[in-house]
């Protein structure tokens, strides 16, 4: 009996048409997974680093407008940090390597004497800039249809919500 090439070849490429598409769905598959975990795993990092951004900067204003020593724990924000170092672009990393440089300014504000109504002004100002840097880097490495935004939302309050109530002795100029 003759084989009847025209099943054989049209069964073969069949069965190879069904495996180059089980390939390929399995590593397109696994692609779109793997993003959504990176985006997932980035969504939560900056989300934490952001918590504990504020978390520091209150204690600082509040350490600076009490004219007392801070009492942060470090802990938490270093550990933001170097788990943002695990999934952070490298401009999400450039932002939150500025907004942590700010951050040592102000801490070292606080520590020093005297202290000036111009020091406390310039550190909020750095930190709220810092802030909306990394908030508009994070943004894009999420979703890069996302557009910046031009305005701060939460974080370090802006100057005039915080000359008010600072004390009668930074008002003249020094703590």
């Amino acid at each position: 009996m003759a084989v009847p090439w025209e099943i054989v070849i049209s069964t073969a490429g069949g069965v190879a048409a069904t495996v180059v598409g089980v390939f390929a769905g399995g590593v397109v598959g696994r692609r779109g997974q793997n993003e959504q975990w990176v985006r997932d795993n980035r969504s939560t990092t900056y989300a934490t680093f952001l918590r504990e951004f504020v978390a520091v900067e209150i204690e600082l204003r509040t350490a600076f407008l009490a004219d007392r020593p801070h009492r942060l724990d470090w802990a938490p924000w270093n550990a933001a940090l170097v788990a943002l170092s695990l999934v952070a672009t490298r401009e999400v990393a450039a932002a939150a390597a500025e907004l942590t440089g700010a951050v040592g300014r102000f801490a070292e504000l606080v520590a020093r004497s005297p202290k000036t109504r111009e020091d406390l002004r310039e550190v909020q100002e750095a930190l709220a800039a810092g802030q909306l840097r990394f908030v508009n880097a994070a943004r894009s490495s999420l979703d890069g249809s996302q557009a910046p935004l031009d305005w701060q939302l939460g974080g370090p309050p802006a100057w005039a919500m915080t000359e008010p109530y600072a004390p009668a002795s930074v008002a003249e100029g020094s703590v």
